[in-house]
């Protein structure tokens, strides 16, 4: 019956109170005779009253029947073909309130066979009556169900029937819960709802799912659970319907030539999908093929459980059969070659190598030749055969000289690429010594042979070399030759003989000599006995000698074929003579002497000064130091700034003692505080011719002279100025009054005064005042000197044109000096000065044709002044 037709029921809507859920269902089950084909309906009303008693009606009594529980039954036998087409109606009525429902049922065969007797039945276990709710102490274990995989039906076909002991006095539901049923995989197992049937719907396949767990449920026709669900397990049993395969279908192994029999090889695998604990899962293996089949056809052998290959016979020679092919097969049922299923692989062995073969030579003896004096020569190839496998240790061959070479000029490399040996000359060989070599060379591999495997005869084999007499050089001897003698040999004087030796004395050969090598060019060579004499002076000082040592260079050459040449050096140690006189070198007013000579013709050394001029020796003194170094300063107290000259003498110690007189500059200046010279203007002049010095000083003169007539003028108008304006208002006291003279106006620079500048000599810090410094001309000054000269703090004591260009010179190069028009102090002339009295005004020069008699106008104090001037020349 279609799901829409279980739905056509007719509800009244008055009738709700007391009602199932629209979920409830009333079956009515058709049962039809035994052996009759069986049917079944279910009647699905979305809600039913139980309000009172209910009657029921078929519409077709006379083939069914219903009765008072709502079960409908067949009256008689009914075929397939006589099912009524029509649906069959059930009419249901209340007897109290006479409501009425109508429900069509349609008829349909059933699609399960009858019930067999010999269907396994599971049967719910019994509960306790008094409590449906409680539980018998021992659950009820269900044995598990076995069903065969790949069945091939027909479909449904029935496993189990589930049953319930209720289903006798009411009807019951059943159904199954679980993957396989209503979870995925859907669809494998059904159950008859009424008749508890449970049946697998398709083939089964254990390699995909190897068992089943569902769950058994016993319901009411109002859905009230009757029974406890039970567990029902099915498993499906394995059937061998795979074959084995083999995880690899070509296998790889070694084994080494020369094994001995049970030698394991490899191991070979194989998986079935069939269930391993049942013989559709026990697997055999066995060899069905050897290629090739040498020495025997069973070299191996494979253990039937395991796979694991090994050797099972001796004579495995990797020079003869390097590779066997196996043929495997795997069959399962245990081996059972009528119902097992098998399958097959190839299985490849490699031998691999032993060094069972020595190296063996191609000839008894071998052949070469070497010109003499050659290295890194090869004189001959030595070839082997060796039948181990290629470039593998067992076949790279070492090569050893066992015999003929006692002085290791010999070596025997291995070829990496040919495996041959390169006889090698490694230290040069002399035919006037040996003219032939006959070398013994044994071969060898890198590995030791195998155990059992000795060395042929053939693995030694002889070497004849013969040595190739070639031009050699001459050479010298001994080289380098070293003679001594005395500086000063005069030319044409014979040195010594530097001769060569011929090495080839098989051969008839002269030899000639030349020079090659004279940076001095002192000497001379004789071409055909090598006798060398002088072209010059032999001179020790000269700068071609170094350590005393002058080195010349001479070549000796054969007449051979080709020319052979050689060279020597001579070196010739001169011993000295006293023949330079000492010098001063210059070092600031240290003077260190120089000598050429060595000792004892050199230092220690007197130092003296000349006795002309004779200012030298009044002015300057000079001090020995020590051997080689003596001091000059000045002897007086003050010395005009300047350039001089000192003539110095200085004699060395030797046995004729030589003497010479240099000329050592010094510069005398003013210092300042950091021992630098002050006046650079004298500096400036010593470069200077003397007409230009005296040209600089006319000019300086006569601007001084300019300069004091002005200062004159400048007084004298002062003065007149000043008479002028007493004479205006001669009223005034001077007294008792601060007469303003005149009064220069100026900005700024005019206020700025150096008030030090009026300051007494006596009061300044004594380091201020710092002595004459002396310095030489080439002597750098320990301080950079100032841009401008510090003014002198002393006094000059010179002329007075010296002293007041100095002064200038000072003022005008002193930045910190005030400006033009402010008082500028040129010096102090102090206490217990060397002049006269000023006090004395009875000089003639001074003011002798002025008119002094106006003084008597200025009072009482000027007319003695007016009577000492003003009067006659008494």
């Amino acid at each position: 019956m279609s799901e829409k037709e279980n739905q056509k029921t007719f509800v009244d809507p008055l009738c709700l109170a007391g009602c199932l859920s629209s979920t409830s269902f009333i079956s009515i089950a058709i049962f039809f005779p035994r052996f009759l084909s069986h049917f079944w309906a279910n009647l699905k009303p979305k809600s039913i009253c139980l309000c009172g008693l209910v009657r029921f009606e078929c519409s077709n009594p006379s083939d069914f029947r219903i009765e008072a529980d709502g079960v409908v039954y067949a009256a008689r036998s009914i075929e397939h073909s006589t099912l009524p087409a029509s649906p069959l109606l059930i009419k249901a009525s209340d007897t109290i309130t006479q409501q009425q429902w109508v429900a069509q049922v349609r008829l349909k065969p059933s699609t399960h066979s009858i019930m067999s007797k010999d269907l396994k039945e599971i049967a719910f276990p019994s509960r306790n009556m008094d409590s449906q709710l409680k539980r018998m102490k021992r659950d009820w274990v269900i044995p598990p169900i076995n069903v065969p995989e790949n069945s091939r039906g027909p479909f449904p076909q029935e496993l189990v029937r589930i049953r319930s002991d209720h289903d006798k006095n009411r009807s019951l539901r059943y159904s199954v819960t679980g993957p396989g049923a209503d979870q995925p995989p859907n669809g494998i197992f059904i159950i008859d709802p009424i008749s508890g049937e449970l049946s697998v719907n398709k083939p089964l396949d254990r390699e995909h799912i190897s068992n089943f767990h569902l769950r058994a449920h016993a319901v009411d026709l109002n859905g009230n659970q009757v029974e406890n669900p039970i567990d029902i397990v099915i498993n499906v049993i394995d059937m061998n319907d795979n074959r084995p395969e083999f995880t690899h279908q070509i296998w790889n192994g070694t084994v080494p030539e020369g094994s001995k029999p049970g030698t394991f090889v490899m191991t070979v695998t194989s998986v079935d999908k069939d269930d391993p604990k049942t013989a559709n899962g026990m697997l055999r293996y066995k060899i069905l093929s050897q290629n090739p089949e040498s020495p025997t056809s069973n070299m191996f052998t494979i253990n039937n459980k395991t796979g694991g290959i090994i050797t099972v016979a001796a004579g495995l020679d990797r020079e003869k059969v390097p590779q066997y092919t196996l043929i495997i097969q795997a069959t399962d049922m245990e081996g059972n070659p009528m119902y097992g299923l098998s399958n097959t692989a190839t299985a490849v062995i490699r031998i691999t190598d032993v060094n069972d073969n020595p190296p063996e030579f191609t000839a008894e003896t071998f052949f070469g030749e070497v010109p003499e004096n050659r290295v890194n020569v090869i004189v001959a190839n030595l070839t082997v055969t060796d039948k181990d496998q290629p470039n593998t240790p067992a076949w790279n061959a070492v090569y050893k000289i066992t015999g003929g070479d006692p002085t290791g000029r010999f070596s025997v490399p291995t070829d990496p690429t040919t495996n041959e040996g390169l006889v090698t000359v490694v230290k040069p060989i002399d035919y006037e010594i040996s003219r032939t070599y006959v070398l013994t060379v044994e071969a060898r591999n890198e590995v030791p042979l195998a155990r059992g495997i000795h060395s042929p005869r053939q693995s030694t084999a002889t070497v004849s070399i013969r040595v190739i007499d070639v031009n050699e050089s001459p050479y010298f001897e001994p080289n380098p030759k070293l003679i001594k003698l005395e500086e000063g040999m005069m030319p044409e004087s014979t040195l010594t003989t530097f001769t060569a030796q011929d090495p080839d004395r098989f051969m008839q050969q002269s030899i000639r000599y030349s020079k090659l090598s004279d940076p001095a060019n002192w000497l001379k060579i004789d071409p055909n006995t090598g006798r060398i004499t002088t072209i010059a002076i032999l001179d020790r000082e000269s700068p071609f000698v170094k350590n005393s040592l002058y080195n010349a260079t001479f070549m000796a050459s054969d007449n051979g074929v080709p020319p052979a040449s050689g060279t020597g050096t001579l070196q010739i140690y001169l011993l000295d003579i006293n023949d330079n006189a000492p010098k001063p070198e210059p070092n600031a007013i240290n003077i260190t002497a120089l000598d050429g000579d060595l000792n004892p013709n050199a230092g220690p050394f007197a130092f003296e000064l000349a006795h002309r001029p004779s200012d030298v020796r009044r002015n300057w003194t000079i001090t020995r130091v020590s051997g080689d170094y003596a001091q000059v300063s000045l002897k007086i107290g003050f010395l005009e700034s300047g350039i001089y000259e000192l003539p110095i003498i200085i004699t060395d110690s030797g046995n004729l003692p030589m003497s010479n007189t240099s000329y050592l500059r010094i510069k005398v200046c003013q210092c300042d505080i950091n021992g630098d010279c002050t006046d650079q203007q004298h500096i400036m002049a010593a470069g200077l011719g003397t007409g230009a010095i005296i040209s600089i000083l006319l000019c300086i003169i006569i601007l001084l002279i300019l300069v004091l007539m002005f200062v004159v003028w400048m007084k004298r108008r002062d003065k007149e100025r000043q008479a002028k304006q007493l004479l205006i208002d001669p009223e005034d006291d001077v007294r008792d009054n601060i007469l303003k003279y005149d009064e220069e106006g100026g900005g700024e620079e005019d206020q700025d005064y150096d008030l030090s500048q009026l300051q007494q000599p006596d009061t300044i810090e004594p380091d201020a005042i710092k002595p004459v410094g002396i310095r030489r001309l080439d002597e750098r000054p320990l301080h950079p000197e100032p841009q401008y000269p510090m003014r002198s703090a002393a006094p000059h004591p010179g002329d007075i044109g010296d002293f007041i260009n100095e002064g200038l010179k000072a003022a005008d190069n002193d930045p910190t000096a005030p400006p033009y028009d402010s008082l500028l102090v040129f010096d102090y002339e102090g206490s217990g000065s060397t002049a006269g009295s000023l006090s004395s005004l009875n000089s003639s020069s001074s003011g002798g044709d002025q008119d002094y008699d106006y003084l008597n106008d200025w009072g009482p104090r000027f007319r003695k002044l007016a009577d000492m001037y003003g009067g006659s020349d008494d």
